[in-house]
């Protein structure tokens, strides 16, 4: 973070300075939310949690060399500024941090939404305006993991240094308004908008409301600033009609009638070769991710970094070479006993399930057996039973081998595929972890492709870092 005084911070949260803390006190290190990350100059921020409060371990930021502590509350001995409302003054901390650095700096932020591909989206954009060797390596700042929702954003945004000219944020929703909140933090100069889908259906109620929640960001740009809209998607599309007058409008996708194209899109293996097309250029990239729908991720990178000045054919290059960089996603490990694993057990939504599943088709082919063990898609609400149901159905009729059912909350998957037709052991429901690993154990065999693929919140990430950890 930029360095500021104790007073500073309090001016920037509306806070008053406590327990002792001096107005000249110099935060000089990271902003953390975690006291075992406190180091010599550190601000800490006690957030309230729904297990732990961040308040009990304010005395230990200190000891570990945290000179502030943003506070709802004083605290006996310990240097702090308390505010009303921790995450509140966090984000107003962050947005007055990012104002000082435009006021003295060409800081350009690009930021990305949708139901589906933030976070490869913002692995993607890291890797293309990567700072040149040598350079400060704050002069691109890229979220660590999916550093997406009020807490992660201002902490992204407090990662920024005065050498810092590139601000990638990734934009996460599960209610209305969100977007917009966090745009009002860091309003974008180039905003994205991947995609809409049914990623927290319980909490938005319906398709619509995603659609209007995500389109936020079209609203949020900086004056002038530009609105990257998927132009494959209908209702991210239309989404052109919300952005300021003064805004200018580019879309991506495989359409003709997109901006920035791609053509000519093959896949072999799981993998995306295609031409990317943009003002009258073209070059040829050859995608390292697994799974066709990496496409409109490359394509939504590629276009914030041509609008920032990034020649297209070096764009190109960068996206062939472009890695996974973020855990548990569509992470593909060729064991030496033959078995390949395909780790995209992050997280998972009726769309992104179905965009995992024929990715594990494509790559097993005819050759290889095809295997999908599948956990539950929390947060869908009511439309829950219906999309697990869907899902097990597309199994099958993707002739996938081998369905391995986990959990409780996932059983409609395993019920849609008898109901579409499986029969015998084709698939196979368990209760839990253990029972997955025993069935996996007898089963699996050299030459699988094995997906796995659930919500984060189930766990069954575990069992994928299991299979793909098998020693040689």
């Amino acid at each position: 973070m930029i360095e500021l005084t104790a007073a500073e911070v309090a001016e920037a949260t509306a806070g008053r300075l406590a327990g002792g803390a001096a107005p000249g006190t110099l935060v000089t290190g990271p902003v953390v939310v975690d006291s075992r990350q406190a180091g010599a100059g550190s601000l800490f921020v006690a957030l309230p949690g729904e297990h732990v409060d961040g308040h009990d371990f304010a005395a230990a930021a200190r000891d570990a060399g945290a000179v502030l502590v943003l506070a709802a509350r004083e605290l006996d001995g310990v240097p702090a500024v308390v505010v009303d409302d921790v995450q509140a003054a966090l984000g107003e901390l962050a947005r007055h941090v990012l104002a000082r650095l435009r006021a003295t700096a060409d800081v350009k932020v690009v930021a990305v939404t949708g139901s589906v591909g933030k976070t490869t989206t913002k692995d993607l954009l890291g890797q293309l305006l990567a700072p040149a060797e040598g350079d400060d390596p704050s002069a691109v700042v890229v979220p660590a993991g999916s550093f997406n929702n009020e807490v992660g954003l201002p902490l992204t945004v407090l990662r920024a240094t005065p050498a810092t000219r590139r601000l990638v944020l990734e934009m996460g929703a599960d209610r209305p308004g969100n977007i917009a909140y966090l745009t009002r933090i860091a309003p974008p100069d180039v905003g994205i908008v991947l995609a809409v889908g049914s990623a927290h259906l319980g909490f938005f109620g319906d398709v619509e409301t995603i659609a209007r929640t995500k389109g936020e960001m079209a609203e949020g740009v900086v004056p002038g600033g530009t609105v990257a809209l998927n132009a494959d998607d209908v209702r991210v599309a239309a989404m052109a009609a919300r952005a300021p007058e003064d805004a200018e409008v580019v879309t991506f996708g495989t359409i003709p009638a997109a901006a920035v194209r791609a053509t000519d899109v093959e896949v072999d293996a799981g993998r995306a070769r295609f031409t990317l097309t943009a003002g009258g250029e073209r070059a040829e990239v050859a995608l390292r991710l697994v799974g066709a729908h990496h496409v409109t991720n490359a394509l939504a990178a590629a276009t914030a970094a041509l609008r920032l000045g990034v020649p297209l054919g070096t764009v190109a290059e960068r996206l062939s070479r472009a890695t996974a960089l973020s855990p548990h996603r569509m992470a593909v490990t060729e064991r030496p006993d033959g078995v390949t694993v395909v780790d995209d057990a992050y997280n998972a939504n009726p769309d992104s399930m179905k965009a995992a599943l024929r990715t594990l088709a494509v790559m097993a082919g005819r050759t290889r057996r095809s295997v999908a063990v599948l956990g539950e898609m929390r947060e869908l609400g009511d439309e829950a039973r219906v999309a697990h149901d869907e899902i097990g159905r597309l199994v099958v009729r993707l002739n996938i081998k081998q369905l391995v059912v986990v959990g409780d909350g996932a059983y409609h998957i395993h019920e849609g595929a008898l109901q579409e037709g499986s029969w015998g052991e084709e698939s196979v429901f368990v209760p839990d972890l253990d029972a997955a690993r025993a069935v996996l154990g007898e089963t699996l065999r050299p030459g699988d492709v094995v997906l796995v693929k659930a919500s984060n919140s189930t766990g069954l990430w575990r069992l994928a870092d299991e299979l793909a950890e098998v020693a040689p």
